[in-house]
């Protein structure tokens, strides 16, 4: 058991600094400490010291091979890690870096090995946040951090999601509040001709092709047998404690399975937009929002809300795959353990 430092650095500056300044040296001497990106939190360590990297992989309970992404204040800090920059590479970063968005890139081995898994190549962004970018200036070393939450529950989007998961597990937690865009990072694979979408997410396919045009899918996401190739996709995760099932049809048809479930003696909680939940009676709804950006700030959270005890099964409405609700449903669909099309 780690006796767990804890943080709250919204409101004052001077112990901000302090915070910052005791996280740092704690990922220096080699130590695991949560922290907020604009995305979701992070748990890192120094992606050069193996021994330290291995701490992420013992807190999380995480398979040791899969990859991590390594995080870094600046442009050039990232050209420290990797081989070469393509061309489209390079307008990708000017056009939204820093942001929830991560380059796989040829790695010229600084990082360890962990970190890669093994890959020849690595997995590195520069998240838009200020404490992330405090703590990743002072700290002066590439950070690996994947979602700072126990492997296969839902992402952390808030400090108390981390506190609840790695309390006791972990040197440190900065607590920074409520992350933004509530999904993780965009992936995307530089090492070809065409840059390839590995993971959904923040930064949308069609704000990529605006930039850079044309930018592919990876097969598998669409396929299930295809080998995913993406640091935090090759295994199921983001699941609720309760089963999940995801409902494409109407209102209407999504009340009926509520009801037919309460027949059969289930408890039932719903995840609706905001429309949807207005319409449906259950033992407990949560609405997501009006919105598929709102739906994707507030998905984590809603799916931490339901406890084994409370509710029996979570019945999920499926959203739309515009814009970010691509990253949504992709999330969705690792989490449910049952989709169901009326």
């Amino acid at each position: 058991m780690i006796d767990t430092m804890r943080w709250n650095i919204k409101n004052n500056e001077t112990y901000n600094n302090q915070a910052i300044d005791e996280a740092a040296e704690l990922i220096k001497q080699g130590q695991a400490v949560a922290f907020p990106t604009e995305t979701v939190y992070g748990l890192g360590a120094d992606a050069t010291n193996e021994a330290a990297v291995a701490k992420i992989f013992k807190a999380k309970g995480r398979p040791q091979d899969n990859p991590l992404i390594a995080h870094v204040a600046t442009v050039d800090q990232l050209r420290r890690l990797v081989d070469n920059l393509p061309v489209y590479t390079e307008k990708l970063i000017k056009a939204f870096s820093p942001g929830p968005i991560t380059y796989v890139l040829p790695s010229n081995g600084a990082c360890a090995q962990n970190v890669t898994a093994g890959l020849s190549t690595i997995g590195v962004r520069i998240p838009d946040h200020p404490v992330a970018q405090a703590l990743l200036k002072k700290a002066d070393v590439p950070v690996a951090a994947p979602s700072a939450n126990l492997s296969g529950k839902p992402s952390p989007t808030m400090g108390n999601h981390v506190w609840d998961d790695l309390n006791g597990k972990i040197s440190g937690l900065l607590d920074g509040g409520p992350t933004g865009v509530g999904l993780e990072s965009t992936v995307i694979d530089c090492t070809q001709d065409i840059p390839i979408i590995l993971r959904p997410g923040g930064i949308t396919k069609e704000q990529l092709e605006a930039v850079v045009h044309p930018v592919m899918m990876d097969p598998g996401l669409a396929n299930t047998k295809e080998k995913p190739k993406s640091p935090g996709m090759k295994y199921k995760h983001y699941s609720p404690e309760v089963p999940l099932w995801l409902v494409e049809g109407t209102h209407a048809s999504i009340q009926a399975i509520v009801d037919q479930e309460k027949f059969n003696g289930n408890r039932v909680g719903v995840l609706a937009s905001q429309q949807t939940a207005k319409q449906i009676n259950a033992e407990e709804i949560i609405s997501l929002g009006e919105n598929i950006n709102e739906i994707a700030i507030h998905l984590y959270e809603g799916l931490r809300r339901f406890k084994q005890g409370d509710v029996d099964i979570i019945i999920c409405e499926v959203f739309t795959e515009a814009g970010i609700g691509q990253a949504v449903m992709n999330r969705l669909r690792k989490a449910a353990s049952e989709y169901i099309v009326k």
